[in-house]
C-alpha cells in the first residue's frame, strides 16, 4: 500500500464534498452506463472491471482526513489489485430488487473515503444474458477526461471479448502518486507561487459582493434556498459555432461572455468575475494520469465602455487565457487567500458565478425547438454556499444551458431572464456581423427584471454565517461567552494543525489553520462531542471566538472531555 498527498486537482472536490452533508454527498458522484456487446457475460463484465482496476490506481484509492498524526494533511492510500465487487442484476421479476432499485441505491449512497474504493458496479441482465454495466464513481477519483479514457478502454475490451480476440490497450506510464510526488518538487512550487500571486491581485479587485444590487436579506415563507432550471436549444448549437469561427476563439468563450453580459446588465458591475474550470491537464509532465485534475480559475472581465458583444467576447478571450495560465495550483491555497483578504477587508469576500462547459458527444436532444424545463430545488448544491452555477452542455445537435441560483440574488424570473437571454443574446450576435448588441442593450434584449427595493447587505451578527449571507462587516468577538466551545475548539484547531497556540480573535486561517484539514478538525470536534460548524465557515474570515458560538454540544460534560481534561477543569471524571 503505497500513501501520497492529494493531487491538487482533487482539491476542490476534497473542499466540496466536506462541505455538503452525508445526504447530499451523492451529488457529486458520477454514473456511468455502458451497453454490453453480444457474446460478452456477466462473468467477462466482472473481469474486465477487475482488470480496469488492477491497471488504474485511481479506482482502488482511498482518502483518508490525515496520516495519523497530528499536523498532517489528508492523503490518498492505493491498495494492492484485488477482485472488484460487482452486483448482478436481472430486469425479470424473481423478487430481487430491480436494477432501478439497485442503481439508485449505489449512486445515492455517499461514499466511504477511508474504507470504500471509488468504484461501485452492478451488471444488468436479461434472461442471464449481460445488457449494461452501470458504474458509480467518486469524483474524486475521476474527470471528465479520465471518464473518457475508461469508457475507451471498456469498449476496447468488450469488443475484443465477443470477437474472441486479445485486447489491445495502450500501457500505463503515470499513475496519481506520481502525479502527487511532482507537485511537492520545486518545479511546481514556482508555478504554485506565480498562479497565487495572480489570484491574490484579481481577487484584491472584487467587490466583496457582486450581486450587491439584487441581493435580498428576507426570502418569502415558501420561497426555496435556491433554483434549478435548464434551457435546451438546437440554434445555439450552430449559432455558437459560427460565433466562435468568426472572432477565432472556442465556442466555450461564447457562452462565458453571453453569461458575462447578462451578470454585468443584472448587477450593474462594470467588472465581472466568474469561476471557469480548467482541466489542468496541459500543466505538468503527467497529463495521460487517470484522476481529477480540474479546478476552478478566477476570470475577471473589464466590461466598461458599453462594448459591443464581439468586442466583450474579445475581452472574455484575452481574460481567460491569462487566467488559465495561473490556474494549476492546490485550490485549498485559494480558500485561504480569499479568507485572508475577507479579513483585511472585515466582510466575506465572494467570488461570482461558477461556470462549466461540458462536451457530451454521445447525447442527443432529438428536438427542434426550444425547451426550458425546471428542475428541483438543489438543496445539496445550495447547502454548499454559492451563488450561482452555469453549466453548458454541447450535445450533437443542441446545446443544453443550465443555470442553478441562490435565490437571495435571483427569484424564478430572473433565472428563466438569465436562460432565454442567453441564448437570445448568442443569436442575436449570429445574426449581426457588425459585432452583435452593445451591453446597455443586453437588460431588454433578455428582458432582466427590474432591481426592486432589494437590501445591498443583510444586517451583521451571526445572520453573516448562513449559507447564503452577504459580504456584510465581520462579527466581532468579546471573548467573554461560550468559553467551553472555545476551548473545545481551540484545542481541535490547535491539534489538527500542530499550533502551540492561537488566537480566538483571528479567523481560523489567520490563526494558521489549513483549509484541507478542516475536515479533521470537524471530526476531531464531534469526538470531543460538539458540532455546529460547518467547512464553510471555518474557512471564512469570521474569528474561531464568534464561530465557537455556534457549537452545540451533542453529550453531557463528561463524556465531552478526557479524564485529564476534566481535571483541569476541575471537574471530577
Amino acid at each position: 500500500m503505497r500513501t501520497a498527498n492529494l493531487c491538487w486537482g482533487q482539491r476542490y472536490i476534497w473542499l466540496r464534498v466536506h462541505q455538503l452533508p452525508p445526504r447530499h454527498q451523492h451529488e457529486t458522484h458520477i454514473v456511468l452506463t455502458l451497453d454490453v456487446p453480444a457474446g460478452v457475460t456477466p462473468a467477462h463484465c466482472r473481469a474486465m472491471l477487475t482488470h480496469l482496476a488492477r491497471r488504474h490506481e485511481t479506482l482502488r484509492t482511498t482518502y483518508h482526513l490525515d496520516a495519523g498524526e497530528p499536523g498532517t494533511g489528508p492523503v490518498q492510500r492505493v491498495h494492492p489489485p484485488g477482485a472488484l465487487g460487482v452486483r448482478e442484476v436481472t430486469v425479470e421479476r424473481d423478487g430481487t430488487p430491480a436494477p432501478a432499485e439497485v442503481v439508485d441505491e449505489l449512486s445515492t449512497r455517499p461514499f466511504d473515503l477511508a474504507g470504500e474504493w471509488p468504484l461501485r458496479a452492478a451488471v444488468i441482465t436479461a434472461g442471464g444474458v449481460a445488457k449494461r454495466v452501470v458504474m458509480v464513481l467518486n469524483h474524486l477519483a475521476v474527470d471528465v477526461w479520465t471518464l473518457g479514457e475508461l469508457k475507451r478502454e471498456l469498449r476496447t475490451q468488450g469488443a475484443a471479448l465477443a470477437a474472441r480476440r486479445p485486447a489491445t490497450v495502450m500501457p500505463v506510464r503515470h499513475q496519481p502518486s506520481d502525479l502527487a510526488r511532482h507537485e511537492t518538487s520545486a518545479d511546481a512550487t514556482v508555478v504554485a507561487a506565480r498562479s497565487i500571486a495572480y489570484w491574490q491581485e484579481e481577487v484584491a479587485a472584487l467587490p466583496a459582493d457582486p450581486y450587491a444590487t439584487r441581493r435580498r436579506s428576507i426570502l418569502t415563507k415558501d420561497e426555496p434556498p435556491a433554483r434549478h432550471a435548464s434551457l435546451t436549444s438546437p440554434a445555439l448549437l450552430g449559432a455558437t459555432r459560427r460565433i466562435a469561427a468568426r472572432y477565432g476563439v472556442w465556442p466555450s468563450l461564447v457562452h462565458l461572455a453571453a453569461h458575462t453580459a447578462l451578470t454585468a446588465a443584472y448587477t450593474g458591475l462594470e467588472s465581472v468575475s466568474h469561476l471557469s474550470f480548467v482541466s489542468n491537464r496541459e500543466s505538468h509532465p503527467y497529463p495521460d494520469v487517470l484522476t481529477c485534475m480540474f479546478s476552478p480559475t478566477l476570470v475577471r472581465v473589464d466590461c466598461s465602455g458599453d462594448p459591443a458583444f464581439g468586442d466583450l467576447l474579445g475581452r472574455v478571450a484575452a481574460a481567460f487565457a491569462r487566467a488559465k495560465e495561473h490556474s494549476y495550483l492546490p485550490y485549498d491555497e485559494v480558500v485561504e487567500l480569499v479568507s485572508r483578504e475577507g479579513s483585511r477587508r472585515g466582510r466575506e469576500v465572494l467570488l461570482g458565478a461558477e461556470v462549466n462547459f461540458i462536451k457530451q458527444r454521445s447525447k442527443d436532444y432529438g428536438g427542434r425547438r426550444t425547451a426550458l424545463t425546471w428542475h428541483p430545488v438543489p438543496e445539496a448544491w445550495a447547502h454548499a454556499g454559492s451563488e450561482a452555477y452555469l453549466r453548458v452542455d454541447e450535445w450533437r445537435d443542441a446545446v443544453a444551458v443550465s443555470l442553478q441560483a441562490a435565490s437571495p440574488v435571483m427569484d424564478a424570473a430572473a433565472v428563466e431572464a438569465f436562460l432565454r437571454g442567453h441564448e437570445a443574446l448568442i443569436l442575436a450576435c449570429d445574426a449581426d456581423p457588425e459585432g452583435g448588441p452593445r451591453l446597455g442593450d443586453v437588460a431588454r434584449l433578455a428582458a432582466l427584471p427590474t432591481p426592486t427595493a432589494l437590501a445591498a447587505h443583510a444586517p451583521t451578527g451571526p445572520s453573516t454565517l448562513t449559507a447564503h449571507a452577504p459580504a456584510g462587516p465581520l462579527p466581532a468577538w468579546d471573548g467573554r461567552d461560550g468559553e467551553e466551545a472555545a476551548r473545545a475548539l481551540s484545542a481541535a484547531v490547535r491539534l489538527v494543525n500542530g499550533l502551540p497556540r492561537l488566537d480566538l480573535s483571528d479567523s481560523y486561517t489567520l490563526a494558521g489553520g489549513r483549509a484541507l484539514r478542516i475536515p479533521r478538525v470537524l471530526a476531531e470536534l464531534r469526538e470531543r462531542g460538539w458540532e455546529g460548524l460547518t467547512l464553510r465557515q471555518l474557512a471564512g474570515p469570521v474569528p474561531l471566538g464568534v464561530l465557537a458560538g455556534r457549537l452545540v454540544p451533542t453529550r453531557p460534560l463528561a463524556e465531552r472531555h478526557r479524564p485529564s481534561d476534566l481535571t483541569r477543569l476541575g471537574v471530577k471524571p
